[in-house]
């Protein structure tokens, strides 16, 4: 049975990657490390992981049925965190409505017999990976992002590493 890497993401566009370049561009300079290309920024919000190819229809037309209250995500930090050695651009505060989606989206996991992770919901934006340990900053340059919808992305390795791809029905 053939299978697809999936999660669900808050995507941005390109006006959105072009409000947090300036931002990401400045932090990332200050933490040793690969950095991530701006072409695999998102914000993650249900991690899925493998799933069957065959079902994805089905996952995406369950998606579709979630309503998405629009809400503002403001990333005012950088974080290091150890497990992963990631720089995180992360978000102090979660809107109500962003929780309300991942919890929408938890649900659809957990209706398709999967296990959401079990943690609180911390939004951020990887910009860094294999990061040398530092010290939480608040950013003095923040970043506020508008959001009204989200995807399904396809986690896909390649020879130039990973990258990510939005699917459509």
């Amino acid at each position: 049975m053939e299978t697809k890497r999936l999660f669900f993401a808050l995507w941005p566009d390109h006006r959105q990657r072009e409000r947090l370049r300036d931002v990401v561009g400045s932090v990332a300079k200050t933490v040793e490390g690969r950095v991530v290309d701006r072409r695999n920024w998102h914000v993650t919000l249900a991690f899925i992981g493998p799933f069957p190819e065959n079902r994805v229809p089905y996952l995406l037309e369950r998606a579709q049925l979630i309503h998405v209250e629009p809400f503002r995500l403001n990333f005012d930090r950088l974080e290091y965190w150890p497990r992963p050695r990631v720089a995180s651009l992360s978000a102090a505060t979660v809107p109500d409505e962003l929780q309300a989606l991942v919890d929408a989206l938890n649900q659809v996991l957990s209706d398709l017999g999967l296990r959401p992770e079990d943690r609180n919901y911390r939004p951020h934006i990887t910009v860094v990976r294999n990061a040398r340990p530092f010290t939480t900053e608040r950013l003095t340059q923040r970043v506020q992002t508008e959001w009204s919808s989200f995807e399904l992305m396809e986690s896909v390795s390649g020879p130039g590493g990973v990258s990510y791809i939005p699917l459509k029905q």
